[in-house]
């Protein structure tokens, strides 16, 4: 007997070409929207992040200190100004997923942003303490389609490692302790199934979110530099969850980017001699 044909690949692995470049750009959205809403060609803070609950961009709002970027072109989200310790970054909030994430993120390198600080609301896959804590996401399993698009099929997105480097002694000035680890991302949150989650355990992945793999996966391509954290607040839904501290944890949200871009920027340092 023959062998049967081999089954075709599904949409998602077919003809994407990440090599390639793409006829659709974030430069040419910018520019079309820069002329039809008058809007000033001026670039957004080196330092930006994505809050995709949202908490982080109300607290600011609430305190009176962010102010919109007028500059920013983008048609799909807001982006606020805001001044930490010193220093000014851009904030866009509710840019939940993949496909969102990765939207806004094109947007804000194109638009002038250097460093890229992600940081999500996820849940718990192994219990390393009681909720809410941090982690640094190394990798992130490709459980989305998002990055597909960005590199070849496989099962993980890697953070930079010397990215990673160089902002590490900059955590411990967050005030509380920093995990590592790898990460589950999903495109369907509520597709977690239990046989999922224990699939993930066994794996050894930390956590569930819905962004970093894509994220990964886009500054790799785009040698672009990104960093995402988990925001471990929730075990599924049960009973209180979903705390995230004081403030609804923005203000630790904030140590931990400013220590983040703080450490970046002394990477970034010419050395003495």
């Amino acid at each position: 007997m023959s062998a049967p044909p081999p089954r075709p690949l599904p949409p998602i692995l077919r003809d994407k070409h990440p090599e390639a470049a793409s006829a659709f750009t974030p430069q040419s959205l910018l520019r079309e929207a820069r002329r039809q809403r008058r809007i000033p060609d001026a670039p957004v803070p080196e330092v930006c992040i994505l809050d995709p609950d949202g908490d982080v961009v109300r607290h600011l709002r609430a305190a009176g200190r962010a102010r919109p970027v007028e500059g920013w072109a983008c048609y799909h989200s807001a982006m606020d100004r805001f001044e930490q310790g010193g220093r000014a970054f851009g904030i866009v909030g509710c840019a939940v997923g993949a496909p969102y994430a990765v939207l806004v993120a094109e947007q804000m390198f194109a638009s002038g942003c250097r460093l890229l600080i992600s940081i999500t609301s996820s849940g718990q896959i192994t219990a390393l303490r009681p909720p809410p804590y941090f982690i640094l996401i190394e990798r992130a399993l490709r459980d989305e389609g998002t990055s597909y698009h960005y590199l070849p099929a496989g099962d993980f997105a890697q953070a930079d490692p010397a990215l990673v480097a160089s902002v590490g002694a900059g955590l411990a000035e967050v005030g509380e302790p920093i995990e590592r680890g790898a990460t589950w991302t999903t495109d369907a949150p509520y597709r977690e199934t239990a046989e999922a989650i224990a699939a993930a355990r066994a794996a050894g992945l930390l956590a569930v979110e819905m962004e970093a793999a894509a994220l990964y996966a886009f500054a790799a391509a785009r040698r672009r530099a990104v960093l995402c954290f988990a925001h471990v607040t929730n075990r599924m839904g049960q009973a209180g969850d979903f705390e995230k501290g004081e403030a609804d944890g923005a203000p630790t949200s904030l140590a931990l980017a400013q220590a983040v871009a703080e450490a970046w920027e002394r990477s970034r340092a010419p050395r003495p001699g």
